[in-house]
């Protein structure tokens, strides 16, 4: 693969069409969003990705830094949590305890975009990688005492 990857308004509103209406979402605000999730993901192809993944990606955190910064905005700046219990005397609030093991999971489960983009960042790196090589039997003696 050769060159980078680059932000398509007309094929990001394809892939995700929540974003259709121009004026709500203007281009040159997901341009800004797009330019955000590019110092989280590279723009250069990677071998870790496979056909239209990485770009799928650049999308969906693009999707879910806007959609965070709606939620945020609507909510005058508040964290948008899940809120279990209210009390208004005495002011008693109980919000949802994370369901992600690491802050990046639970910032990227705030939006269904983030969701999606944690599922394929997931199943890309499932598996892992063998090199060539019999890497199982380094630690041990070959007859004539040799290591793997």
């Amino acid at each position: 693969m050769s060159g980078t990857l680059s932000y398509n308004d007309t094929a990001f509103r394809a892939l995700l069409p929540y974003f259709a209406n121009a004026t709500t979402y203007p281009e040159s605000q997901l341009q800004m969003f797009f330019n955000m999730a590019t110092d989280f993901i590279t723009t250069i192809p990677s071998w870790a990705f496979t056909g239209t993944q990485q770009q799928d990606a650049l999308y969906y955190l693009t999707a879910h830094l806007q959609q965070i910064f709606t939620l945020y905005s609507a909510n005058n700046g508040a964290s948008p949590n899940i809120e279990t219990e209210a009390q208004i005397d005495k002011v008693r609030v109980a919000v949802q305890p994370p369901i992600a093991k690491t802050a990046f999971q639970q910032w990227l489960n705030q939006t269904p975009f983030g969701q999606m983009l944690r599922a394929l960042l997931s199943s890309a790196a499932a598996g892992g990688f063998y090199m060539a090589g019999r890497s199982e039997l380094l630690p041990f003696r070959r007859a004539g005492g040799g290591f793997g």
